[in-house]
């Protein structure tokens, strides 16, 4: 979550210069803004306009004029600036508010400040503009106390509407936009997040049963090129039809996120992998004793070690043993490849096991061979 009105401390954190609407949008924005000085602006030209009014309306039309650009190049390019420029850029727009509020006499000028002070909301941590409201109001109420000699009721109730209405509104627009800034990355996390899912189940998926295809269609060629009987090759070559009808299947199922693997249809497939493979497997008949939560998870970690079992092991045999809360594959296999360090198809599988609270575990036999497991504490 970004930082700013969530933290009263914090600075607010500023996006980019022009939204994404485009420059429509922008254009929008900057006229609403100037709107808010529409009758500041008026007053001032219709006094400095009379008969008889002297230099000084003229003067404050004209720090009026300038103190009205400077607010809204602040609050539209202000947020993209460093804490330093931010304080220079808010000190600049009280300045010159201070200046208006003297050319035009005084203490009921001082309301003029409450763009200064929405500019210091709109920039600067929330306790600062805090104590700067504190502020302003105490300026204000010491200039009526210097001027007329005493303070009404009705003069310092009157500040907290001017200034206080401001800070409330600001504060609200910064809400606003940082809840909209937190959806944006939400929304970006989520695409990420399913991208990475993409690609592991594709690599889970594509992975086994290539493999399987592999291992089926070398099967055949050998078997042809042998004299074996013809029947034999024909029905490797239906089961490597049926295996890639069945990935075009599980593809089309992952793309559209309602693929739900099974532990007991992933025993069946590996008995079946391995055997193509002339690798003797010891599977349990059945996989009912797993806790729920761990079936799908599990399913993939199998789909994952019998795979690198056929591709990398050079094992001749291979076992398989569940538990309620563990999963154990292990060969008798010494490749080198297999030690020579996690890829990405360990690494998914822990992505995948660290929601339900698993882990997984990796390495060398001390009698020789390798063991995959995942477990729950």
């Amino acid at each position: 979550m970004r930082e700013g009105i969530f933290r009263p401390g914090a600075w607010p954190v500023g996006s980019v210069s022009r939204p994404r609407g485009g420059r429509a949008t922008w254009v929008r924005g900057l006229l609403a803004l100037a709107l808010f000085l529409a009758w500041p602006v008026w007053s001032a030209v219709r006094t400095a306009t009379r008969p008889h009014a002297g230099p000084l309306p003229a003067a404050a039309v004209a720090v009026l004029l300038l103190y009205g650009a400077s607010w809204i190049a602040v609050m539209a390019y202000g947020a993209t600036r460093r804490p330093r420029e931010r304080v220079l850029l808010v000190g600049w727009l009280f300045a010159l508010g201070v200046c208006l509020a003297l050319l035009r006499h005084g203490a009921p000028a001082f309301g003029i400040l409450a763009y200064a002070l929405s500019a210091a909301v709109w920039l600067l941590p929330a306790v600062w503009a805090l104590a700067l409201a504190a502020a302003t109001a105490a300026a204000r109420l010491a200039v009526l106390w210097a001027t007329a000699g005493a303070v009404r009721w009705s003069d310092a109730v009157a500040i907290f509407p001017e200034l206080v209405t401001p800070v409330g509104v600001v504060l609200l627009v910064r809400l606003v936009v940082q809840l909209g800034q937190a959806r944006e990355e939400i929304e970006t996390l989520a695409a990420a997040a399913e991208r990475a899912r993409l690609a592991r189940d594709l690599h889970d998926v594509l992975g086994h049963t290539l493999t399987a295809i592999t291992v089926k269609t070398g099967l055949t060629r050998r078997l042809l090129e042998s004299g074996a009987d013809r029947q034999d090759a024909l029905a490797e070559l239906r089961d490597v039809e049926r295996l890639s009808r069945e990935a075009h299947a599980e593809i089309r199922a992952t793309i559209s996120g309602h693929r739900r693997p099974s532990l007991a249809v992933e025993l069946v497939g590996a008995r079946a992998a391995l055997r193509a493979a002339g690798i003797a497997a010891a599977l349990p008949p059945s996989a009912g004793q797993v806790a729920p939560d761990l079936e799908e998870p599990f399913s993939y970690v199998l789909r994952e070690a019998v795979t690198n079992v056929i591709r990398h092991s050079g094992a001749t045999r291979c076992e398989v043993r569940v538990g309620g809360s563990s999963l154990e594959v292990s060969d008798d296999g010494e490749s080198p490849a297999r030690f020579a360090g996690p890829g990405n198809g360990l690494a998914g599988l822990a992505e995948r096991l660290r929601p339900v609270g698993a882990r997984i575990e990796a390495g060398p036999l001390p009698g020789g061979g390798y063991r995959l497991s995942a477990s729950r504490p």
